[in-house]
């Protein structure tokens, strides 16, 4: 995950919805499935959609009242938490 792109993403979701995020991630998950894809290209979909739900949540953190920083910093807190176990 990258917290610039998840940061863009946030801003995109706050200008536009979030609804366009979701149906991204549907279209890119149900990319997965065309067999002829190579690996490099669905770890790229990979990193996109998991960069789109870090958004998603991250934007979650902000409408309950945390500002965009810390909801941004408390998010790559828990993934890198969740990655040293």
């Amino acid at each position: 995950m990258k917290l610039p792109v998840i940061k863009h993403l946030t801003n995109f979701i706050e200008e536009n919805d979030e609804d366009f995020v979701v149906e991204t991630i549907e279209t890119l998950e149900a990319l997965t499935e065309v067999s002829s894809l190579k690996d490099e290209e669905l770890d790229v979909i990979g990193e996109l959609i998991s960069n789109m739900y870090g958004a998603l949540e991250v934007q979650k953190s902000i409408k309950e009242g945390k500002p965009q920083k810390e909801a941004l910093n408390e998010f790559m807190k828990r993934v890198m938490g969740a990655i040293d176990k």
